[in-house]
């Protein structure tokens, strides 16, 4: 749990105020609104509390966090507490992790329409998968799945794509039992590409007659009819990525990867590797070249911008649930397929109230977050809050929790 030596905040914060000045035009309210999050987290701006060693008398000032789903110090707590809560949810059946990606024709549209492309994004790849799993041909059962949007790559460019994790088998269409897929194999890729392809063009194309699109500067001409026409047709005329991986190891591997996915932001800290004369320095993966790491180098206002490209809508959900893990009905049928797959029913996870955290910590990370860090014998006992002081923003008020 220690602090890397350098921080997204960090380059907000030495070239951030510049960034908003030249660009104050082209920012969107949710953009100068994770920025500023991202600069005051864990700062006295937000508040916090003093705790102090039950033995040597050490005390510690601990801030508050941003909580904003965008912040790379913010989300290994979250991404805890979510693992524990899909605890209950995994069955002990194969799982695969299906990928759907949208060609970058459709990028540039995409950057401008997140909420309605994304959105399209969710609906053209959960009805392909439900309605090639329900097809007798292929499985003929009621799939259940979670979906993950992520919008970048390793270089932090504009990359949307949609990871959906999905238990290899479903329920029978008169739900008196649990049908398997065969022989380690899922559902045939180019037939999920083919109709995902189908079902995005229909929704996108229903969208633009409705007038649901934008577009502004370079994609301006896409809202003549007969351009965006043949945007339509370029894209069906080419093959589209669904790439399906082999089955997970286990339960917990699913778990792991799952949390891994949901709660992954466009760079984490642990990649920045230098923060010099108004250039970021990061590492990437190569997957052109195998995966190979490497060190990409760009100005600070680039890696600004690359970061908020991927901010995503206020109140957008990222995450969603599908068929047998449909939000309506979830607790039901996962009841009924461990009836049919006579599982044991899992022990229920309580939701922590907000003094558990640091048992939470404890329980799954192996850290004593309460242990002093001077003598490392005593327990760190709270004294009390410490109110927050300037420079304070209304946009980022402190939810207080603390790291």
């Amino acid at each position: 749990m220690g602090r890397p030596p350098l921080e997204v905040a960090d380059v907000f914060r030495r070239y951030g105020e510049r960034y908003r000045h030249r660009h104050a035009a082209s920012m969107s309210f949710d953009q100068r609104r994770v920025m500023r999050a991202i600069e005051l987290c864990r700062t006295p701006a937000l508040g916090g509390h003093v705790d102090q060693c039950d033995r040597c008398g050490h005390q510690v000032i601990s801030y508050n966090s941003c909580r904003n789903r965008h912040c790379p110090k913010c989300q290994n707590l979250d991404k805890a507490l979510w693992r524990q809560a899909r605890c209950a949810e995994v069955l002990p059946v194969e799982y695969y992790h299906v990928v759907f990606t949208l060609p970058h024709q459709l990028a540039p549209l995409a950057l401008q329409n997140k909420k309605a492309v994304y959105g399209i994004l969710f609906q053209a790849a959960s009805q392909t998968l439900l309605r090639i799993g329900a097809d007798p041909k292929h499985l003929g059962a009621e799939l259940g799945f979670v979906a993950v949007l992520h919008t970048w790559g390793q270089n932090l460019l504009h990359h949307p794509h949609l990871h959906c994790v999905v238990p290899g088998g479903g329920l029978a269409p008169d739900h008196q039992r649990w049908i398997p897929c065969k022989n380690g194999f899922f559902l045939p890729v180019r037939v999920l590409s083919r109709l995902f392809r189908r079902r995005f063009l229909q929704a996108l194309n229903h969208a633009f007659q409705k007038g649901q699109l934008g577009f502004h500067g370079a994609i301006e001409a896409l809202a003549e009819p007969h351009t965006f026409a043949a945007l339509l047709d370029d894209c069906r005329s080419r093959e589209w990525v669904v790439h399906a991986k082999p089955p997970f190891a286990g339960p917990d591997t699913v778990l792991d990867y799952l949390a891994r996915y949901t709660h992954r932001i466009a760079i984490a800290n642990h990649r920045l590797i230098r923060i010099q004369d108004a250039q970021v320095s990061f590492s990437c993966k190569d997957y052109n070249a195998h995966g190979l790491k490497k060190t990409m180098t760009l100005d600070a206002g680039e890696f600004i911008r690359r970061f908020l490209l991927h901010v995503l809508p206020g109140g957008f959900q990222r995450i969603r649930y599908y068929g047998v893990l449909a939000n309506c009905h979830r607790a039901r049928k996962l009841q009924l397929c461990r009836r049919l797959l006579q599982a044991p029913i899992p022990p229920e996870t309580p939701t922590p109230h907000e003094e558990d955290f640091a048992a939470l910590i404890l329980s799954l990370t192996g850290i004593d977050p309460l242990r002093c860090p001077s003598c490392e014998k005593g327990h760190l006992v709270r004294l009390g809050p410490l109110r927050p002081t300037p420079p304070f923003h209304p946009t980022c008020r402190p939810r207080g929790r603390s790291p």
